[in-house]
């Protein structure tokens, strides 16, 4: 991650990923509410909006699809290996667009915990003496397919699309 630091603020940071994405399910996960969240609410009444706390998932919430998590104020709180299995089991089987804010001098994590769970550094807040991270996952995002992947790199090109076996 670049030490810059955003000009943004972390709530703008957070209205610009909703207004991105328009998500109908939202999972936000943390011991604290997001006036981001609150405002996105406010003008998509129709969208869900699920919150937990700093934490495993209830079984309820654990057992649903959503079409972006926030994760803010959370891993603060948590054992590292809580929060390495929150974080993974939200990205595989909870959501396929996950946005984590981070304090990394009030927690034991380290960008690296974040790159091994294939998120990537996004953006970077300071207030005072605190600096806040912001580490995000788009699945779609996740891996560009490679340019050799076609038909021209194939072991017998005029086969291709040919025959099925």
């Amino acid at each position: 991650m670049t030490d810059n630091i955003s000009s943004r603020t972390p709530q703008q940071a957070i209205a610009a990923l909703l207004a991105r994405y328009l998500p109908a399910r939202l999972l936000l996960v943390g011991a604290s509410e997001l006036p981001a969240v609150a405002a996105y609410q406010a003008a998509h009444p129709d969208c869900l909006i699920a919150h937990a706390p700093a934490g495993a998932l209830p079984a309820e919430l654990a057992a649903q699809r959503f079409d972006l998590a926030l994760v803010a104020d959370c891993l603060e709180h948590l054992p590292k290996r809580a929060g390495l299995e929150l974080l993974g089991g939200i990205r595989n089987l909870n959501a396929s667009r996950l946005a984590v804010l981070v304090d990394l001098q009030a927690s034991t994590w380290q960008d690296v915990d974040f790159y091994s769970l294939a998120l990537q550094a996004s953006e970077r807040f300071q207030r005072g003496e605190q600096t806040l991270s912001l580490f995000t996952y788009d699945l779609l995002d996740y891996k560009q397919v490679p340019d050799w992947l076609n038909a021209k790199f194939w072991a017998n090109p005029e086969m291709f699309g040919k025959y099925w076996w």
